[in-house]
């Protein structure tokens, strides 16, 4: 054919195209990374954080023998050691150069408490303590114990594997502050006047991922950092867009400021979890009847791709174990899963 010989997509690997790496494949063959940056050795001491799907990839860490660093230890029913540190679900990059800075003591935020009844919540960690705290001093000792953790996570961490979770958050009126939460869902504030919702811009995620880089970057020149967008949709939207367009927004804006991200700095990447799980190659066999939570199966397939690529794992490994019926809410693994704490969660009772 004429100009066949010029044709620039000659040379394109199977990868480069759809009907050889998406359409004809087996869903479980479908494999979207390419030339990761790093692996992760056994000695690195890896955190992570993000919203609930992190929880996933920190569970397979530790149950494949690699260094999951904990800061704060305790009780599992009090939700220590979901996280490094007990700080709960990220879902924005905000929240993330907030902690940070609340932790070194460069912000300080001045909202303070969120009642519950006669108890109290941490207006930053709302859910962590199952029914909130006694008394005001008591959350506030405990906040104090916490950045303390928080602020040895990040000067002791080699490896952060973040997923980004959500573009709408809500933001203090008074000094910017965010919150994970909407006073009203978790708690009454008491000015709940001063909170409103913002929609963080392409922009300003990308602004806040680069500032955490540079500030923890000075604790630890060679951090390594992993970046990864949840596939859970939205529970509820507080813009005036349907949920499934807002979803479908909020995803497309956290994978392009991941991507801006990963272009401008050395020694961070992007993993391909959102696209194994919500790729038309899964025909939808991942997500649960909510249409929403990942199965058992989904994430067996995310850590089988990330074992090989970023672990070191080679095809003859197991992978890790999914249910013979992933379907079935009784199997234990089913359980397991639906025992992520995701705090929006609290946003639909219905």
């Amino acid at each position: 054919m004429a100009g066949a010989d010029h044709n620039p997509y000659r040379s394109q690997p199977d990868q480069a195209f759809w009907s050889r790496a998406v359409a004809r494949p087996a869903a479980e063959d479908v494999d979207p990374v390419v030339s990761p940056r790093f692996v992760l050795g056994r000695q690195d001491r890896i955190v992570t954080a993000g919203s609930c799907f992190a929880q996933h990839i920190s569970r397979a860490l530790r149950a494949q023998g690699y260094r999951y660093l904990v800061t704060e230890p305790g009780a599992e029913d009090r939700n220590f050691g979901v996280y490094p540190a007990r700080f709960g679900n990220i879902y924005t990059a905000r929240q993330l150069l907030q902690l940070f800075q609340r932790a070194f003591g460069l912000s300080a935020p001045t909202e303070d408490a969120w009642r519950l009844g006669e108890r109290f919540v941490d207006p930053f960690r709302p859910q962590v303590e199952p029914g909130g705290f006694d008394s005001r001093e008591a959350m506030l000792a405990d906040r104090e114990r916490h950045l303390a953790a928080a602020r040895a996570m990040f000067e002791q961490a080699d490896v952060l594997v973040f997923t980004l979770g959500l573009t709408e958050g809500w933001v203090s009126r008074a000094d910017g502050a965010v919150f994970p939460l909407a006073s009203g869902v978790a708690g009454d504030a008491a000015r709940p006047d001063l909170i409103q919702p913002h929609h963080f811009t392409v922009q300003e995620i990308v602004d806040d991922l680069n500032a955490v880089l540079k500030l923890a970057r000075i604790l630890t020149p060679g951090l390594r950092v992993l970046l990864t967008v949840s596939p859970v949709a939205l529970v509820a939207t507080i813009s005036d867009r349907h949920v499934l367009a807002a979803t479908t927004y909020s995803k497309s804006v956290l994978r392009v400021a991941a991507e801006t991200v990963v272009q401008q700095n050395e020694g961070i990447d992007y993993f391909p979890s959102y696209e194994i799980i919500t790729g038309p190659q899964s025909r939808g066999r991942y997500f649960a009847e909510d249409l929403r939570s990942v199965l058992p199966e989904g994430v067996a397939q995310v850590m089988k791709v990330f074992g090989r690529h970023y672990l070191g794992q080679t095809a003859d490994a197991p992978p890790p174990r999914a249910p013979q019926t992933p379907t079935t809410a009784a199997s234990d693994e089913y359980a397991a899963l639906q025992s992520v704490i995701c705090d929006e969660e609290a946003i639909d009772r219905s």
